[in-house]
């Protein structure tokens, strides 16, 4: 007898997992979003440099990144369950702690150390279930749960602007850190597929190695040339998908308009990044092309969206570059996670996702500061714009060799297994 997780339900219970992991979405990256408000109310607090406090937001996406790997350890030593209630109390518990003021390194080790560390922890195991919950409506399912980054992300700005006018930044944090309590709320009701018993006489006396495949992190599938290509991509987009929102409102700024509607174009990009999401999982869904394809075609045309926004020069052509911008990011994020699959299959899912965050953090870091350089150097905030779209751009060539690889190591599938059902079909006695 071998013991095996139950083939995905695709709907019924899976749904609350959904619901769950869309609220997980919002109470962690659109919280990390939105950090930029208390920013200018820290330094002007500590009377610091802006290099000086941008390293608590640094801090923070930092260990989300690093903490991947050890989220997804953790995902297969114990649950998406455990993980996840864990990482609620981590966030929880950072925020709360940085109420307190006990100076600038304080707040480095609370809303740093400790609220990066429980968003990744939050973040990768609610990714992690809904992808083992979906096969036929895996994409929509995706898209629906990420689309919770987006909605909380609108609400949270002008709400977290009021709980600093309200109560001042150290009371913010305090009552945003109880929110953030739901994240253990939600990870209970994050229930594991249950394990079935199989008695294949084939596998009868391999349950021990299954066990041990299926519950140890897959340090083996950077042998992989699919996942180390894809991993290439994540650098390269992530270095380019990190410097828009930094750039795009001292861009307006800088071709005279006034205060106002600059910060208007950021809530236009969250709500056109919702649209992107749930439409393109839609679209995904239809499987009128392939995840990898589809994947390529949008990473293209954002890079081109970002190369022709510099040509703007008025409120009206800038929003709708910005809109199509946020429009194709959405639609990216609601498929390269899922696209995950199809290079290590569900199976080495966790461990993939775990990895690909690892290295992702290396073109979120080099990025934004490379951007500021050239802006520093050419004085034109065209600049940062013209290597975020080459960025992207020259990563979604990474992804036709992925899909070119995956498509042969496929096709070598196929024959091997043709070949196999014709030796069984063979029969000798029927030759003698």
């Amino acid at each position: 007898m071998t013991s095996r997780r139950a083939a995905p339900p695709d709907g019924g219970y899976g749904w609350v997992v959904v619901t769950s992991a869309f609220f997980i979405m919002g109470l962690t990256a659109a919280v990390l979003k939105n950090f930029g408000v208390f920013f200018l109310e820290i330094q002007r607090h500590f009377g610091v440099l802006s290099s000086t406090a941008s390293w608590v937001t640094s801090t923070t996406i930092a260990m989300f990144h690093l903490g991947a790997p050890i989220a997804s350890v953790l995902t297969l030593r114990f649950s998406q369950r455990v993980v996840i209630i864990v990482g609620g109390l981590l966030t929880a518990s950072g925020m709360m702690l940085a109420s307190l003021d006990l100076g600038l390194p304080w707040l480095y080790l609370t809303m740093g150390v400790l609220q990066g560390t429980g968003i990744s922890f939050s973040w990768i195991p609610a990714n992690s279930i809904v992808n083992h919950y979906f096969v036929r409506w895996r994409p929509i399912a995706y898209a629906v749960a990420s689309s919770g980054e987006c909605v909380f992300a609108v609400i949270f700005s002008p709400f977290f602007h009021w709980l600093i006018e309200m109560y001042s930044w150290q009371g913010a944090l305090l009552i945003v850190g109880g929110l953030q309590l739901n994240l253990c709320v939600c990870g209970a009701l994050m229930r594991p597929l249950e394990t079935t018993q199989s008695s294949d006489p084939e596998t009868k006396d391999a349950p021990e190695g299954h066990a041990k495949k299926t519950s140890i992190f897959q340090c083996s599938l950077l042998r992989n040339p699919e996942l180390i290509l894809y991993i290439l991509f994540s650098i390269f987009a992530a270095a380019g998908f990190f410097i828009p929102p930094l750039f795009l409102v001292p861009f307006a700024n800088s071709v005279g308009m006034d205060e106002y509607w600059p910060a208007s174009l950021l809530s236009v990009l969250a709500l056109a990044d919702l649209a992107g999401r749930l439409i393109c999982g839609w679209v995904s869904n239809m499987r009128l092309l392939r995840n990898l394809q589809l994947l390529t075609m949008v990473v293209t045309l954002v890079g081109v969206m970002l190369l022709l926004l510099p040509i703007s020069h008025n409120y009206w052509s800038i929003l709708c570059f910005t809109s199509l911008y946020g429009f194709l990011f959405g639609c990216v994020v609601a498929i390269h996670v899922t696209a995950i699959v199809d290079i290590v299959t569900l199976e080495g899912f966790d461990s993939g996702l775990g990895i690909l965050m690892l290295f992702r953090s290396i073109g979120g870091f080099m990025g934004p500061p490379a951007a500021g350089w050239l802006v520093d150097e050419t004085n034109d905030y065209s600049a940062a714009f013209y290597l975020s779209g080459l960025c992207l751009i020259s990563s979604a060539v990474f992804v036709v060799l992925v899909d070119l690889l995956v498509q042969r190591r496929k096709a070598a599938e196929a024959e091997v297994l043709q070949a196999d059902g014709q030796l069984e079909s063979w029969d000798p006695e029927k030759v003698k």
